[in-house]
């Protein structure tokens, strides 16, 4: 029943893909004492012959401010469509975001994941949703891959498409899920197809309008701690990789649990920041490198140990314009060419306040050019964690903190 004493700005109506679409009494009702509607040019389609005759119909498409400084201009109640549920990835999230004040009542649909679980009779109690739709990443699935989850829903676009998705999976070795990709669900044309990883990768007839399920098949998480021999290295250079053990400490002292970005800087084999991004899924990660060969390893290194999502930038940091990267809150230095003191203040520039910034080295010259520039930061310079791996090197884990 509605409640007209009750203050609302908005009533959002979530509906299918139905040719014909379904409304119930209350939705009906609600229609009738209304006169300003809104939607996509699809919804009015659907809908348009059950609007009042003398309606007022805003059309969201284009820029969303330009929407809502419609909505603004309207003393009367908004009655806006959408698609399924539109507190699920969709527009009742948009107006809550850029009309935080407004009162909201939702009467939803069933959103299109939903539809395609109960379409293929699969149980959803365990399902993990995610967006890929209108999104110039692919993080929301890669840290899903790299936490195990059991069961993906996934809504897609033309670039992130069920092909692209299981070609992903393979690229980076989890091949241990089936996929469900939905097409048109509710629509005339809907159709419901299971694949194997391998059948979807080479399919390439699906409707633009999909969305898809993965069902893990058996138990698989990449370690978090890596064999130093499993990684690819210079040729001829096997032991320029910061060893394992050291890893572990590094990654500690980084303290990434908390941080959203993380930058290494002379990434080499890219050991550091693939360990980070496993044991951090949900971390930003841009590795730097100078040589161009590493950027093959790195990758090569990411792929033979599940590791999507790291950003590897390759060329002369120092000409990199790094004013217009992420900036970060976390970063070690892997290697600096003989000019740490030049290096620690472009990295200075962008680190963000209380942000770490951390380096290994066995140098004497090193570990006080980094206690010397630091300080003169005004950074909080940690004592060095002393380390040894054998009865010769002493390696100084340096640790700094951006006030």
């Amino acid at each position: 029943m509605l409640q007209e004493n009750k203050h609302i700005d908005f009533y959002i109506i979530g509906i299918g893909n139905h040719s014909e679409v379904q409304l119930n009494t209350e939705v009906k009702q609600l229609i009738q004492h209304h006169s300003v509607f809104s939607g996509g040019k699809r919804h009015y389609q659907l809908v348009k012959k059950h609007l009042p005759e003398n309606h007022e119909w805003i059309e969201i498409s284009g820029k969303m401010q330009d929407v809502i400084q419609q909505y603004q201009t309207k003393e009367q109640k908004v009655v806006v469509f959408a698609s399924g549920d539109p507190l699920f990835f969709g527009f009742g999230n948009t107006l809550k975001r850029l009309l935080p004040s407004a009162k909201l009542e939702v009467l939803p649909y069933f959103n299109s994941i939903q539809r395609l679980a109960h379409k293929a009779s699969l149980n959803y109690s365990d399902l993990k949703s995610i967006s890929l739709h209108g999104r110039r990443t692919w993080k929301p699935l890669d840290i899903c891959l790299m936490q195990g989850e059991k069961m993906i829903g996934i809504l897609t676009d033309k670039e992130h498409s069920p092909q692209y998705i299981a070609q992903r999976l393979l690229t980076y070795g989890y091949p241990n899920y089936t996929i469900y990709v939905g097409e048109e669900l509710d629509g005339e044309k809907e159709r419901v197809r299971q694949f194997t990883l391998e059948e979807a990768s080479e399919t390439t007839d699906y409707q633009l309008l999909n969305c898809v399920i993965l069902i893990k098949t058996s138990d698989f998480i990449p370690p978090r701690s890596i064999a130093d021999s499993t990684f690819q290295t210079l040729e001829g250079r096997p032991g320029m990789m910061t060893k394992q053990s050291i890893r572990s400490l590094t990654l500690q002292a980084l303290e990434l649990w908390d941080k959203k970005c993380f930058w290494d800087v002379g990434s080499c084999t890219g050991s550091i920041a693939i360990e980070a991004q496993l044991n951090y899924p949900s971390l930003q990660i841009f590795a730097f490198e100078k040589r161009t060969e590493c950027g093959e390893i790195i990758d090569n290194n990411a792929k033979r140990h599940h590791c999507p999502g790291i950003q590897v930038s390759i060329g002369d940091f120092f000409e990199e314009d790094i004013q217009e990267i992420t900036p970060p809150d976390a970063v070690f230095i892997g290697g600096h060419g003989n000019r740490l003191e030049e290096m620690i203040q472009k990295l200075d520039s962008v680190l963000l306040p209380n942000g770490l910034m951390v380096m290994n080295t066995v140098l004497e010259k090193s570990f006080e050019t980094f206690q010397k520039a630091c300080l003169h930061l005004d950074y909080t310079v940690a004592d060095p964690i002393k380390m040894s791996l054998n009865d010769f090197n002493t390696i100084h884990l340096l640790v700094a903190k951006k006030n």
